[in-house]
């Protein structure tokens, strides 16, 4: 199968005049007609080009646009390409992600082979020259990604490799972005590699193999280590909600159990923390099946579990002291002969029974195993993060993905990390009188709720198994995918949750 692009990010001091490139990318604010130090002289050097373009309007520095100009021999650079940052009040780390995304997406459709960005220029003295690094790092490896390892034929084709380079003519902001750009990269390449095997088909990523690809990622990373419970040990167990998600398949369900040991002591009061994320690599639907129109999406349902590998992956690189998990529970939901049912009672690992009312709401079924798992670990703070409710998206559409939880100050945590890193969240309610809407009068629980508010009654049923610890549920239906391409990243898995869960994990240790 093709390897997706390789991409080389690193910095190197010298002045974007100077700067010998297949593209140069420079910021600009949309604050009238000045142009910072570096600007003015690019446009000196280029005649007066950026000047013009400004005057007559064709460039405002508007965010989202951006225009290429070229270097015609005046400068080592083959093109400029200006990329607009908006209004220089708003400018926050996730605008110099977004444009540096935009520069390596362009950079891939162009099959250019360097890039260079100075887009950190435009914003010195506005953001944290490191937390610029970083998300320009971030933004490099998240526009650049394609998942075309199917592909066969391609009249155009593509580059393998991209190198990219954050220019700078002084020493000191190299060293300064030197300390974001490291961490940028191990979450990019942690991303891009969510996004590839989220992408992959019902037919490539099953239960089997997906465990297989976390026992072959935790083997080649420091300090991580890979248990899997298989269907024998899952009914050793009695996680029912599994097995019954699970039983129309002959490709039997897993719980991948991932374990990261820091080489150092975590700090005093620092919590275990267990993320726990839903891993349905396809689903039907089951018995309840679902319209035959975008099945196909399906098989992203995978994401929640997919963004928990990654993100193990990336906290194991970057040798974060802090105690953590990863439990991916994992299923395929198809009808069958074998398949759990309407009207079936569940017994839980918790010992919890839930009256079965839809086989398609089957990602809390698999969750509340693995949560209650987590709970007997004896984790302190437990995030699970799934794409578990079409009823999220309506709420909240593909923008933001839903945040509910029992404690306010693991939601201010998740908030700030949700802002840090660009994946954007929203607060919702899952208090009892939700849960109230989730009894069963046969079983201790049912499986779904009344026709409103179902983000909300599908984390309040998540919300019983986990009992006093501090939790929190990412409802991420919606953010899961980009349907059509933007200028910044193309169609399929858009690998939401890891740079979320990676930075939430990095605050906590500053």
């Amino acid at each position: 199968m093709k390897q997706i692009i390789a991409v080389d990010i690193k910095t190197r001091k010298v002045e974007p005049t100077r700067c010998k490139t297949d593209m140069l990318i420079v910021g600009r604010f949309s604050d009238g007609t000045s142009l910072d130090k570096s600007g003015r002289a690019l446009d000196e050097k280029l005649g007066g080009a950026i000047r013009r373009l400004v005057k007559l309007g064709d460039f405002v520095g508007k965010a989202g646009t951006n225009t290429i100009l070229y270097g015609d021999g005046k400068i080592p650079a083959q093109r400029v390409m200006l990329i607009g940052l908006g209004e220089p009040k708003k400018v926050t780390p996730e605008t110099i992600r977004k444009a540096a995304a935009t520069a390596a997406n362009q950079a891939v459709n162009m099959k250019l082979r360097t890039l260079s960005l100075a887009l950190h220029q435009a914003a010195h003295g506005r953001l944290d020259m490191a937390q610029m690094g970083k998300a320009m790092a971030e933004g490099v490896y998240f526009g650049s990604y394609r998942y075309d390892e199917f592909v066969t034929e391609s009249p155009n084709g593509r580059r393998s490799a991209l190198k990219v380079e954050v220019v700078d003519g002084q020493a000191a902001p190299i060293q300064a972005l030197n300390r974001g750009l490291a961490a940028g990269a191990v979450i990019g390449r942690a991303q891009s590699y969510a996004r590839t095997i989220a992408n992959r088909p019902g037919n490539v990523i099953t239960p089997p193999t997906l465990a297989k690809a976390a026992v072959e990622m935790a083997r080649g990373t420091s300090r991580l280590r890979c248990t899997v419970f298989d269907a024998r040990q899952l009914r050793a167990n009695k996680m029912g909600g599994i097995l019954a998600v699970g039983a129309g398949s002959k490709n039997e369900p897993r719980l991948i159990v991932l374990k990261y040991t820091p080489a150092t002591k975590p700090a005093k009061g620092l919590p275990r923390v267990a993320l726990v994320g839903k891993a349905v690599t396809f689903d039907s639907g089951g018995i309840s099946i679902k319209p035959s129109a975008d099945m196909d999406q399906m098989k992203l349902d995978k994401t929640g579990g997919i963004a928990v590998l990654a993100a193990m992956k990336a906290v194991a690189e970057l040798g974060l002291p802090v105690n953590v998990w990863g439990l991916i529970p994992s299923a395929e939901n198809l009808p069958g002969g074998s398949s759990y049912r309407p009207g079936d009672i569940v017994t839980t690992y918790s010992g919890k029974t839930v009256e079965i009312l839809n086989t398609d709401a089957e990602g809390r079924m698999i969750l509340c195993d693995a949560l209650a798992y987590a709970v007997k670990q004896k984790f302190e703070t437990i995030i699970d993060v799934a794409t578990l409710t079409g009823a999220c998206m309506v709420a909240l559409g593909q923008h933001k993905a839903g945040l509910m939880s029992n404690d306010d100050d693991l939601v201010a945590q998740l908030r700030q990390a949700a802002d840090d890193s660009g994946e954007n969240v929203w607060h919702l309610p899952c208090g009892d009188e939700y849960a109230d809407e989730m009894k069963s009068k046969i079983a201790d629980l049912r499986n779904t709720g009344g026709r409103w508010g179902g983000a909300c009654t599908a984390a309040a049923f998540l919300r019983q198994f986990v009992g006093e610890t501090k939790w929190a549920h990412l409802d991420i239906a919606g953010m899961d995918i980009f349907q059509k391409a933007t200028d910044h990243a193309t169609v399929g898995s858009t690998g939401f949750g890891v740079r979320l869960l990676v930075t939430y994990l990095m605050n906590l240790t500053r």
